[in-house]
């Protein structure tokens, strides 16, 4: 056959540029990029990303009355003694699904390792390939299912790859390549998952039988993040599957709720995923690094935030998902509490909030507290691992379980130095 006359640099060279003959989706080459570079379900979990590092002085933690306050007012929630920023509503109605920590506290103020610590919950170390926590989420579940396990909406992964867990469990991308700083009305549709005629279903399959000849050749990451990214494309043929993000199948008066965001679309998305059984999905929120024009901007995207965001809670518990499904929502890092010169604030990892809700988190609770000004973390820090550890609990998953790494050494779940909120589970 003419496979057997190609070199194996040949052979891999057709295979990274010419996969796009068969492959059912525009993230496969994303996969075999990520991977050269890199039981039973009971639970899900929506992380809404609040990419660029979110002033959570002006969404969680106000400080009334003083210079680093800001323009905004507190207000009541449903939880007594609970206030959050007048941008958020629809979130304030729902506190008691919900709870805050105050008290987060990290160390990296660079978005790229901030970012890469908060999802994977680990500091870079040498050559060990952490995967994010939604590919960990997907692994451990490990659901069979014709729809991705772990699906990002929006904007870029963090950690784009499956680390050592291999590209089977790399992020499904959807939509989010516009670079606009709010929120945006970019398409959420996937690319070519409109159905094929039997004709071309049965030339995909021809060139699937023709590339598994290949594995003759010495394995390597491209080949088998190829390998895997057949497979899920091949599933996502299946005309069931693929309607999961079709939300024209959703009441109009629904997607109106959501708003018409591609975050707010994306909220909804997530909805439907979860429904059908995806263990992990992620929705970006893009604008937060609000180094100038932080209140004009930040009462944008909180009014975006809290429409989609409110409307999820809501949604979930009304079709008894909520009790399954923990919802994440927070940025890699918060920012100053002063405001500088520019109207803006700067990145400040060292006093930072964010919510958490839905399965095994006890709604309602404020857990921390920061200074009059904002500055300092008062009662109950809070670091990376703590989080992942009650995350995982709060999934059913024990945070010490060990996977083994690419470099031969094993690595639990959660960083070991975390230990879990108990007062959140």
């Amino acid at each position: 056959m003419v496979h057997q006359q190609f070199s194996r640099r040949t052979a891999l060279k057709n295979l990274a540029l010419g996969v796009s003959a068969w492959s059912t989706s525009s993230w496969l080459p994303a996969l075999a990029n990520a991977s050269a570079e890199t039981g039973k379900k009971t639970k899900s979990v929506i992380l809404i990303w609040l990419n660029g590092g979110p002033a959570t002085i002006d969404l969680w933690d106000l400080k009334p009355g003083h210079q680093n306050g800001g323009p905004f007012k507190e207000i009541d929630t449903k939880v007594p003694g609970m206030k959050i920023s007048e941008h958020l509503p629809g979130l304030a109605a729902q506190a008691s699904d919900f709870s805050l920590i105050r008290s987060m506290s990290t160390r990296e103020g660079d978005h790229s390792r901030a970012r890469f610590v908060s999802m994977t919950g680990y500091t870079p170390q040498g050559a060990i390939k952490f995967p994010a926590f939604g590919s960990l989420v997907a692994h451990e579940f490990n659901v069979e299912n014709d729809i991705p396990s772990y699906v990002h909406i929006g904007g870029r992964p963090a950690v784009s790859g499956g680390g050592f867990l291999g590209p089977q469990f790399a992020p499904f991308v959807v939509g989010g390549r516009s670079r606009r700083r709010g929120p945006d009305n970019s398409d959420l549709k996937v690319a070519d998952l409109a159905p094929v005629s039997p004709d071309q279903q049965s030339e995909r399959l021809q060139l699937q039988s023709e590339l598994r000849s290949l594995s003759a050749m010495p394995s390597s990451l491209v080949t088998d993040a190829l390998d895997s990214a057949r497979e899920r494309a091949l599933r996502l043929m299946n005309p069931k599957a693929a309607s999961v993000f079709n939300l024209e199948e959703e009441a109009a008066s629904l997607r109106e709720a959501y708003g018409s965001s591609s975050f707010g679309q994306g909220c909804l998305m997530a909805r439907r995923l979860v429904e059908r059984g995806v263990s992990f999905v992620e929705v970006s929120l893009n604008g937060w690094d609000t180094h100038s024009n932080n209140f004009e901007r930040v009462k944008e995207l909180s009014q975006t935030l809290d429409r989609g965001c409110a409307t999820l809670l809501k949604d979930l518990r009304e079709r008894g998902l909520l009790k399954d499904t923990l919802i994440v929502c927070q940025g890699e890092f918060g920012r100053t509490p002063s405001i500088n010169g520019q109207d803006g604030r700067d990145h400040w990892p060292a006093s930072w909030a964010m919510m958490l809700a839905g399965a095994g988190i006890r709604g309602g609770q404020v857990i921390g507290e920061t200074s009059n000004d904002g500055k300092e973390i008062k009662a109950k820090p809070t670091r990376t691992a703590d989080l992942m550890a009650t995350i995982f609990r709060g999934i059913g998953l024990d945070p010490r379980k060990q996977n083994m790494s690419n470099v031969g050494r094993p690595i639990r779940l959660a960083d070991p130095d975390g230990t879990p909120i108990e007062e959140l589970l």
